[in-house]
């Protein structure tokens, strides 16, 4: 049994981890979770109520509040979530985003360097610090090849250039302290409880409302997309048996364009949820594109498949319908978020 500290636990990625850490090891979790907007302890719900998680309500860029974490629960491993991550609202408002991905992680790494240098000598060679970060640090791609781990860094959002910030602070902890450290780059994450912001739940949502379906320029900028289970579950055997010091890309192995995600959406919604007025199609509604918006990402992951036999279960048309029946059954989840939180508007619109 292991001590996991788990930050941005109450995430959509974060989530999905602590659900399977509960649900399919006999380890103990904190989750540690500002609860921003993106936050939402209903997705750990259903795990709520097990002896081995607790939940702490606490910033990462609060260096004593995460010192107080770490001396608390004495973690064995660290998986680090937590993130601002919506490259719409980078546009909007950078500086949260330094703060939080660069600086937070900052605060983490130097939380974690202190306790494990205090560790008796086992514990300290079981220590884990899991940093999780995203494929848009690298780019983007033309028509042909794929990201791997040693692709060169080429932000190219305020949202990538602060990940990619967080991911070279852990390579320099390792490096110069010798912090054990693991980090993962991960595609385009889609399944349950994700916050509506993102593109297949806010097509979903829309279409169940009858609302305009933005797609923005062409729909022809390509992404591979990664059933949020199976990065759990690949998230938890890197940090269980990842070699330290290493990076392992984690993919979906499922390229598609946006614009035809966007028609497999509306014609799931329309077999699913049938609705008089007419076709989910008829919603699809072209707008302008995001600034700077990257044109493919693709992700060599045979690495973590050759060295730690992981590769996703879900094709994208099984993971979109589960994922589609999801919110269907589950309109409490999400009725609230639309009511309050986030409505569906346009974000990432240069102004002036």
């Amino acid at each position: 049994m292991r001590k996991i500290l788990v930050t941005g636990g109450a995430g959509f990625i974060g989530s999905a981890v602590v659900r399977r850490i509960i649900g399919s090891t006999p380890h103990q979790v904190l989750v540690f979770d500002k609860l921003t907007y993106a936050g939402n302890l209903a997705s750990l719900a259903p795990i709520a109520n097990d002896a081995r998680y607790s939940f702490l309500r606490a910033d990462i860029c609060d260096a004593a509040a995460v010192s107080a974490a770490f001396e608390s629960f004495q973690p064995d491993w660290v998986m680090h979530l937590a993130a601002e991550s919506h490259v719409d609202r980078s546009i909007d408002g950078p500086s949260a985003f330094i703060q939080t991905n660069v600086v937070g992680t900052s605060v983490m790494l130097q939380a974690a360097l202190d306790y494990w240098r205090k560790l008796p000598p086992a514990r300290a060679e079981a220590f884990r610090f899991h940093h999780i970060s995203t494929d848009e640090v690298f780019g983007s791609l033309g028509d042909e090849g794929l990201f791997r781990e040693d692709t060169p860094y080429a932000p190219n959002s305020p949202y990538s250039a602060s990940k990619a910030g967080s991911d070279h602070l852990v390579r320099a902890w390792r490096h110069t302290y010798g912090l054990p450290t693991v980090a993962t780059n991960c595609s385009n994450n889609y399944g349950p409880y994700h916050f509506p912001e993102k593109l297949i739940p806010l097509m979903i949502l829309n279409a169940l409302e009858r609302k305009k379906l933005p797609v923005y320029g062409k729909g022809e900028n390509v992404r591979d997309w990664l059933y949020v289970e199976d990065h759990a579950e690949a998230l938890l055997t890197v940090v269980e048996k990842g070699r330290l010091g290493e990076s392992y890309n984690i993919g979906g192995v499922n390229e598609r364009r946006n614009i035809d995600v966007v028609h497999a959406v509306c014609d799931l919604v329309d077999e699913m949820a049938p609705n008089a007025a007419g076709s989910s199609r008829d919603l699809i509604a072209y707008v302008s594109d995001r600034p700077g918006h990257d044109l493919r990402y693709a992700i060599d992951c045979s690495k973590i498949d050759r060295e730690l036999g992981w590769r996703p279960r879900e094709s994208f048309e099984s993971g979109l319908r589960k994922t589609v029946r999801w919110y269907l059954d589950n309109r409490s989840w999400w009725s609230d978020i639309r009511s309050g939180v986030y409505a569906g508007d346009r974000l990432g619109v240069l102004t002036g």
